[in-house]
């Protein structure tokens, strides 16, 4: 781990790149799933997801949360302006929970040819397995790599010699930490607790449901495979060959099907051969679409997650056998509840405590760790606190009051509004 109290690590500790990833579904002036293609000119930042009206920002892989969140706005806007000069205006959905939907026809698979049609196959495969349905929801990935003077610092005080097989293992170790301890990122970032009765009941738009969570894509309802993964983290080969496990097993068909909250990420296109060559840097993938903010994500929720990783990989948890692997993804299901005070976190060494209990744990060790960073980290990490302290401060309790009566209506005056904001009317 990090040997992040030591004179010539210390001051790198927060240089690093985020590159931020926002999926968002174009809908009509109704609450309706457009229909209409996708056109964006062709600019590689601005893409498609699972479906064709589904739209997904990219940005560039910037310096600070600020200049990330600056980025994913740039981008917004590029989108809003394009959708609302169409024939027929459309509008960006501001939920991850989707709108009103009709049927399965209602998300259609992006139609990718030529050298890309195995997109459309892979889609096609993923509709067959999982259903549409599930497909519809969006959500913000946050990826982030470590800083190579930060690196290079750590680097010199071990004994290897080997730069490139010390960040692989570096990255290994910070995502087994990760499962151990990241289900706080998906209660802090739960913001979907509301959706239309449509989602559950074919054609029954226009009714408000609320399941007892903060965030349906981030719970047992939402984007979980149908097993509970056990990933082998003692090295980058080793975790690449057990994901390649689960297809040679029939689980999963591709390495990008496996569902899960923490992804390391190799340079280039993603692989699990790439991921032996070397791995780049590692993905946050329970961050829910705030509404409450105009470019979907606030930005001291960027700045906590580097927060949280760079702690991470300068605390030594421990290794994760399989009963806890298994017990990591029901921490992550309980962390996606809407009251934290009646479901638990389960930690390796066997102790029970409500989230809100133990969120408060991990937070206390940040302050501690964080103590001379001045008055941004602190004020950051006591935002996130009092989400814990004062529920009614968590999105998703500010958003079911907002909006659980009259989900879609109220969403379509908000969606306006966002557009508006963007288009400067």
């Amino acid at each position: 781990m990090l040997h992040a109290h030591n004179d010539s690590v210390r001051p790198h500790l927060l240089e690093g790149g985020f590159g931020l990833e926002k999926e968002s579904l174009r809908i009509d002036g109704g609450g309706f799933l457009a229909h209409t293609p996708a056109d964006f000119a062709d600019d590689v930042h601005i893409v498609r997801d699972f479906s064709e009206n589904q739209v997904e920002v990219n940005t560039p892989v910037l310096p600070t949360p600020a200049e990330a969140v600056q980025s994913l706005e740039h981008y917004n806007g590029l989108v809003q302006r394009a959708i609302a000069n169409l024939p027929e205006r459309e509008l960006l959905w501001p939920f991850s929970n989707p709108p009103y939907i009709l049927g399965e026809k209602d998300i259609p698979i992006a139609q990718y040819f030529g050298d890309d049609a195995s997109k459309t196959e892979y889609r096609e495969y993923l509709s067959d397995r999982y259903g549409r349905y599930k497909m519809a929801f969006s959500g913000i990935h946050i990826n982030y790599s470590f800083g190579e003077d930060l690196l290079r610092a750590d680097f010199a005080l071990t004994d290897g010699d080997d730069f490139e097989a010390y960040r692989d293992q570096f990255y290994v170790r910070l995502a087994e930490n990760c499962v151990t301890w990241g289900w706080i990122l998906t209660a802090v970032m739960a913001a979907s607790p509301v959706m239309d009765s449509s989602y559950v009941e074919k054609g029954k738009i226009g009714g408000d449901l609320f399941q007892g969570l903060a965030t349906v894509r981030c719970s047992e309802l939402g984007y979980w495979n149908f097993f509970a993964p056990i990933l082998d983290y003692s090295s980058a080969a080793a975790y690449a060959d057990s994901i390649q496990a689960y297809i040679d097993n029939g689980m999963i068909r591709y390495p990008s099907e496996l569902y899960y909250p923490i992804r390391l990420k190799n340079f280039g296109p993603y692989s699990l051969e790439g991921l032996k060559e070397g791995i780049s840097h590692i993905e946050l993938r329970m961050v829910d679409l705030n509404p409450l903010v105009r470019s979907g994500i606030d930005e001291r929720d960027v700045l906590f997650s580097q927060l949280f990783l760079v702690w991470a990989a300068s605390t030594e948890g421990p290794h994760l056998s399989d009963k806890d692997q298994v017990q990591a993804v029901q921490n992550f299901k309980n962390a996606a509840h809407y009251d934290l005070k009646t479901v638990k976190i389960v930690m390796p060494d066997g102790s029970a405590h409500s989230v809100v209990k133990a969120a408060k744990k991990v937070i206390g060790a940040m302050e501690e760790f964080y103590a001379d960073f001045g008055e941004s980290v602190a004020d950051c990490l006591a935002f996130q606190r009092r989400k814990f302290e004062e529920p009614e401060t968590r999105y998703a309790w500010k958003i079911r009051e907002i909006f659980g009566q009259g989900f879609v209506a109220r969403g379509l005056q908000l969606a306006r509004q966002r557009q508006r904001e963007y288009l400067g009317e």
